[in-house]
């Protein structure tokens, strides 16, 4: 079996650590032991129904032992784990199973069963001592296959599924090319804030566990649960996106066991940087600029945030990083493979080992990278991506609205926010209780709009009516 596969960390740590904690979540537990009990009983009932090396498996990501251990299984199988937002309405679930044309997709019936092989409950309360120590499921799989698929806006509206190898995975997660440069200091493991069906969520699982530490799961990343988490396990690391710092840091809880107390993603506000200063004098702070099709790309680290204010840093190990007409382009062994079933879609980012990511930016002399904006039209918010013809389409049909149009605008907050501009249609216009009400079922609550401008008119292309999206954000700032 390589060395760069999946499998072969979680197998390191049952070399070095099988008493060790491998996760927790409020205050269970499991130890890599019982997580690769678990994962051996998990694979066996997945390929007693059916799956084989190189097929999907979808599966409503939350956040619990199940899920690590089906992660795990799919792994050992050589199946590639697709990991779905269980917030997800049925009809958009349908769609992405359409998209993946999965093999097998973990329904509720089957995450009870293969609960009663493995011990948590459904909502992955513990891991029993009592799981069956099946024998170990050892499928030769090469580091260059894929493993995981996560799910992101595509340029037309569809769902875009980023393919990515085990070792593109392994090389993001170990020691020098994570968030963690030279290591996690400290004692304690790491709190994840991103949710499992993220990228980001499973990046941070597999970072702590290749530093051989626990990842810290919570059920939701509210800041209660956050700082719960950090106080009750003496966390280490957390990394959070600025809106749910800004949110930690209101709340009360002891954080002192922090060493790394990093941020990123979306634009790292300065004063925000210095509260988490102050709240966490004895953590790092490093702000990190990355993409679930490339990992980490650049990264400011604590020394340098003072003289570099508002920059995301220099290229991360062990990948290059430059302008090309203003946008970002990246190259780096820890590339995704391409956007599944998407070949048209792959080639528009990834062409011979560089990825083109759809930033624009500036450099300064010392290969600082400051971020501008983006060359598409794809809204980043809090970490996860919107597009805007999906809102509109769920948007169609609101009451006292004659024309609509969605649009990112910027906040210091969530990086940009979901903006909605409504021309009314002489009735009372909406707002946004009542739009929320109207997505509430339709849409993920992420995806739902933060800002009601009104307009009389949507800017449309004369031949196709189609909406000028940089002539509405021009509109969108001068009224904002």
């Amino acid at each position: 079996m390589s060395d760069l596969t999946i499998g072969a960390i979680v197998d390191s740590c049952l070399r070095t650590r099988p008493a060790g904690v491998a996760a927790t979540l409020g205050g269970q537990r499991c130890t890599f032991t019982d997580l690769n009990t678990a994962a051996n009983s998990c694979a066996r009932a997945l390929r007693a129904r059916g799956v084989r090396q190189g097929d999907v498996v979808a599966w409503r990501a939350s956040p619990d032992f199940l899920t690590l251990s089906g992660f795990l299984a799919c792994a050992r199988l050589g199946a590639i784990f697709a990991p779905l937002n269980p917030a997800f309405t049925a009809a958009e679930t349908a769609s992405l199973l359409d998209y993946l044309r999965p093999r097998l997709a973990a329904d509720s019936d089957l995450e009870e069963e293969l609960a009663a092989l493995i011990g948590p409950s459904p909502a992955g309360a513990s891991l029993a001592a009592s799981a069956t120590a099946a024998p170990p499921i050892r499928t030769p799989v090469d580091d260059s296959s894929p493993h995981i698929v996560y799910l992101t806006s595509g340029s037309t509206g569809r769902p875009k599924g980023v393919l990515v190898s085990h070792r593109a995975s392994w090389l993001r997660a170990a020691p020098g090319g994570g968030t963690f440069t030279h290591g996690l200091r400290g004692g304690g493991g790491v709190v994840t804030a991103f949710p499992l069906y993220h990228y980001g969520g499973w990046h941070y699982v597999l970072e702590a566990w290749q530093n051989r530490r626990p990842i810290h799961l919570v059920s939701r990343a509210t800041a209660d649960e956050l700082t719960s988490a950090v106080e009750s396990w003496r966390a280490s690391a957390l990394y959070a996106i600025p809106a749910v710092w800004q949110r930690i840091l209101a709340a009360d809880g002891d954080l002192s066991s922090l060493r790394h107390a990093d941020t990123g993603t979306s634009h790292a506000p300065a004063d925000l940087l210095s509260h988490i200063k102050e709240r966490v004098p004895g953590a790092t702070t490093t702000v990190l600029y990355g993409s679930t099709e490339a990992g980490r790309m650049a990264a400011l680290q604590d020394w340098e945030i003072a003289e570099r204010t508002g920059s995301v840093g220099r290229a991360a190990f062990p990948g290059a990083l430059w302008l090309d007409g203003g946008e970002v382009c990246f190259a780096s062994p820890a590339l995704m493979d391409g956007y599944y079933r998407l070949d048209t879609e792959t080639t528009a980012v990834l062409c011979d080992g560089v990825y083109r990511s759809g930033d624009t930016g500036e450099l300064d002399e010392d290969g600082y990278l400051y971020l501008t904006g983006r060359t598409s039209e794809l809204i980043r918010t809090g970490g996860e991506s919107v597009w805007p013809v999906e809102v509109e389409a769920a948007l169609r049909g609101l009451a006292g609205v004659a024309d609509l149009a969605v649009v990112g605008i910027p906040d210091d907050t969530w990086g940009e926010i979901v903006c909605a501009v409504l021309v009314p249609d002489g009735s009372q216009v909406p707002d946004l209780w009542q739009l929320h009400s109207h997505l509430d079922g339709r849409l993920a609550r992420f995806k739902h709009p933060r800002r009601i401008i009104t307009a009389r008119a949507i800017p449309r292309t004369p031949a196709t009516g189609q909406v000028q999206r940089r002539r509405l954000r021009d509109l969108v700032s001068s009224r904002a």
